[in-house]
């Protein structure tokens, strides 16, 4: 049997002759200068997604600087391309909305062009899930490169970070608490340099995922974006993109049910966002491998919340590098860990945990024994209400609302929101429930962010700082509070959350993995007979394809075109 095409012979261009489209490719690339020795070497693709609206990328230019570097100094030959870039606050209606599109052009670059291996630098929320997704999907070596957090600030001698602080000191802002001069005092502050927010939101929490996964070199989850820690690690996951491909390691091989596991494990332990669960979701689903949202329930019992981070803590990203990072975690659960799982070194997480060393004392990450949140920092509910589940973020949460029954105050979609909700004559107490509809994956559409509804105005002058939310949209992982999202199905596709009415009575209870509307089936078939829910459409582009394809929560909200055609595991197992 032939040995597969490599380098520039990979994947030609069809012109009948493939002689020719060599001939003519290198003819091309020759006129930027190349020789046929640095042609004849590995060709590693270096995906750039720096942009101008995209400052958390903004060390863009210095990484691929350090990824060419060390590609070079291993006998590679570095190829950046640009893909798109997609951030959490230039992105309209939702970089949600735009993951999937993502994750198809870092797709069909990576298929298209021809390379032995694939550097994914990615960082903001949506970019490693998409960049995870579309190169799980092409099945060549892959290796992630996190851009890195950004520094903290000071605010009148108060250390700030986005973007939990940013929802505190905003909080504060609605409460009439502080006025606007402080406000544009605090918001200078709240990003101190380029990098992902300070705190465990999504991009800190999928950078430690992609590190658990096995799809970063060791160490590559926590240094922050302006550090020579991250640039080191730059020039190193070069390096190791060559050995990939000459090792002809895909990744397929990494991405196994035991390596989702981990992540998994690590999602709960690091009290990560509930925005995590959606993107491994989706990236599994690529390998044709089955999230168990069950499963994760049962090993949130039995996995504590180590790492004292915001929202869940008090610490910050750069103190989280600065107690050794992922190495000093996964020493403290290795108990409870597939140490057998491939990593992109070549070896198992299990040596690599080795080869970190004794670790030393700090404060940010607790021993087993003694954590700072008794069980996993997410947990997922059930009931009438969420057939298909939902979740709740139980370490960001009040105790005091965790088991709780009031009355449903209804916001149909988010216009409804923003016009009622600050208003005097909104008929609301602090033991009510907040319910948004219509934020769903098709609702909105794309799922925004938005289940994190404000504190009515006249409840927050009056000093409440927490009440129960109730939708079928996402929260930012830098927010905190009793809050129950990704409810399945959603509102927009007919499920049970369209049919609630303000007054009706909702339980909760995180004890019990409970959402419960307390109406009666007959009730709710009656409400969906007289006001049937028509599913949205669009009429053209990428509008059209998304709420034709978009799947639900639990299947990761991905297309149901891109997930793989048939299931090889679940996981956990």
């Amino acid at each position: 049997m032939s040995e597969a095409p490599k380098g520039l012979k990979k994947g030609l261009t069809n012109y009948g002759d493939q002689g020719f489209s060599l001939f003519l490719r290198k003819a091309f690339i020759k006129g930027a200068g190349y020789t046929d020795d640095a042609l004849d070497r590995p060709v590693i693709g270096i995906t750039n997604t720096g942009s101008s609206f995209n400052p958390c990328h903004g060390n863009m230019p210095q990484l691929i600087e350090a990824v060419r570097r060390g590609i070079m100094l291993a006998g590679g030959l570095p190829m950046d391309f640009p893909t798109i870039s997609v951030h959490e606050s230039f992105s309209a209606p939702t970089s949600m909305y735009l993951r999937n599109l993502m994750s198809m052009d870092t797709e069909e670059m990576v298929r298209a062009q021809p390379m032995d291996a694939v550097v994914l630098i990615g960082g903001c929320d949506k970019t490693v899930p998409a960049q995870l997704m579309g190169a799980a999907s092409a099945g060549i070596p892959a290796i992630q490169l996190i851009t890195g957090s950004m520094l903290t600030g000071s605010h009148r001698s108060e250390r700030v970070g986005a973007c939990t602080d940013c929802r505190r000191y905003w909080g504060k802002f609605r409460a009439e608490e502080i006025g606007d001069e402080e406000i544009a005092d605090v918001n200078n502050q709240l990003v101190a340099s380029v990098g992902t927010c300070s705190v465990m939101g999504t991009a800190s929490t999928m950078a430690c995922v992609a590190e658990a996964l096995g799809m970063t070199v060791p160490g590559g989850a926590s240094p922050p974006a302006v550090t020579a820690d991250r640039i080191r690690i730059a020039e190193q996951t070069g390096a190791q993109a060559v050995q990939l491909a000459r090792q002809g390691l895909t990744i397929d091989k990494i991405l196994t049910p035991a390596a989702f596991e981990n992540a998994l494990r690590v999602l709960l332990a690091i009290g990560g966002s509930t925005n995590g669960i959606v993107h491994l979701t989706a990236i599994a689903g690529r390998m044709g491998i089955d999230i168990d949202l069950a499963g994760l329930d049962r090993m949130g019992t039995q996995t504590p919340v180590l790492v004292d981070l915001k929202p869940s803590g008090q610490h910050y990203m750069e103190d989280f590098h600065k107690a050794g990072g992922m190495a000093t975690l996964l020493r403290e659960l290795k108990p409870l860990l597939r140490l057998q799982a491939l990593t992109v070194t070549g070896r198992t997480l299990g040596e690599e945990i080795e080869r970190f060393g004794p670790g030393f004392a700090q404060d940010v990450v607790r021993p087993l024994g003694h954590p700072i949140y008794p069980q996993g920092g997410l947990a997922v509910l059930r009931g009438n209400l969420a057939p298909g589940g939902a979740v709740i973020k139980q370490s960001a949460a009040d105790p005091a609302l965790m088991e709780h029954e009031g009355r449903a105050v209804v916001f149909e979609n988010s216009e409804d929101l923003a016009n009622r909700i600050d208003s005097d004559a909104l008929d609301v107490a602090a033991d009510d429930i907040l319910v948004l509809k219509n934020i769903g994956p098709k609702g909105a559409p794309g799922m925004p962010e938005a289940g994190y509804i404000p504190i009515p105005r006249k409840l927050a002058k009056a000093g409440v700082k927490d009440i129960v939310r109730v939708s079928d949209g996402r929260m930012s992982g830098t927010a905190f509070g009793t809050i129950v999202l990704h409810v399945t199905p959603e509102a927009a596709v007919g499920g049970p959350l369209a049919h609630v009415r303000s007054g009706d009575r909702i339980r909760l209870s995180v004890k019990n993995r409970e959402i419960a509307l307390l109406v009666s089936d007959e009730e709710l078939a009656r409400r969906a007979k007289e006001n049937p829910v028509t599913e949205p459409t669009a009429e053209r582009g990428y509008r059209k394809l998304f709420l034709q394809a978009v799947t639900q929560a639990d299947k990761g909200v991905d297309f149901d075109f891109l997930r793989a055609p048939r299931s090889v595991g679940k996981a956990p197992e």
